[in-house]
């Protein structure tokens, strides 16, 4: 199993890059959010991966995090989701979208994604509603993207400005989304609820901290008199 590729940018296709590692060449598949925050050809780049092996095709999908890898696993168990279709869902909403989506039964916004139609994102959404609070609840542990550490440029790859790499912060709009969901369900709130009060308080403030969230999700949670 192939979980990570960190090299040169060799290629920039339509939906794939093109990275050497070490002297061979990995054809990796990505959605079109990935693609454009990727660096130009010649740049160092690291992907998180998952393998896709079928009688007649192999074939590499990357992403920016670990977050977006595991939604992208739960996404294709979905009967009628294959692994086109998640990576457009994915393109269209991001690992924090695809959760916000999920969690408040919106199945517009799956729809909005290019090839999926109104039936399948229905679908998305009644089968993946009671799994997606356990991935919601480890974002922010998942969220920090892959580093470029051990990528390796050789003496005749394109020039490039070399900056000695560092480790990326982890996403603070995921790990606070993940902490306020903890909090409510140790509260005694149920995931699904829970998830869904969370959802709905960070669409309305995407750069609320976990207290904030705590409190707006607690205040949509309280019995309507």
């Amino acid at each position: 199993m192939i979980g990570r590729i960190a090299g040169v940018i060799l290629h920039k296709g339509a939906d794939q890059v093109l990275i050497d590692v070490r002297g061979v060449g990995y054809v990796v598949h990505v959605s079109a959010r990935t693609l454009s925050g990727l660096p130009p050809a010649g740049e160092a780049a690291a992907l998180y991966t998952d393998l896709l092996v079928r009688e007649d095709l192999m074939q590499l999908f990357g992403f920016p995090t670990q977050l977006e890898k595991e939604w992208y696993r739960l996404l294709v168990t979905v009967q009628g989701v294959g692994a086109k279709a998640a990576m457009a869902i994915l393109g269209a909403l991001g690992a924090e979208g695809v959760g916000r989506a999920i969690a408040l039964g919106d199945w517009s916004a799956i729809k909005a994604a290019p090839g999926v139609g109104p039936k399948l994102a229905q679908r998305v959404v009644m089968e993946l509603k009671d799994k997606a609070p356990a991935i919601m609840a480890m974002g922010g542990a998942l969220s920090a993207p892959a580093d470029t550490d051990g990528a390796v440029i050789e003496a005749d790859a394109p020039p490039r400005k070399t900056v000695p790499p560092r480790p990326a912060p982890a996403n603070p709009s995921a790990s606070a989304t993940a902490d306020a969901l903890s909090a409510l369900v140790n509260l005694g709130y149920g995931q699904g609820e829970a998830a869904a009060a969370v959802a709905e308080a960070s669409g309305a403030n995407p750069a609320s901290a976990p207290a904030t969230l705590i409190h707006a999700a607690l205040r949509l949670l309280a019995p309507k008199a």
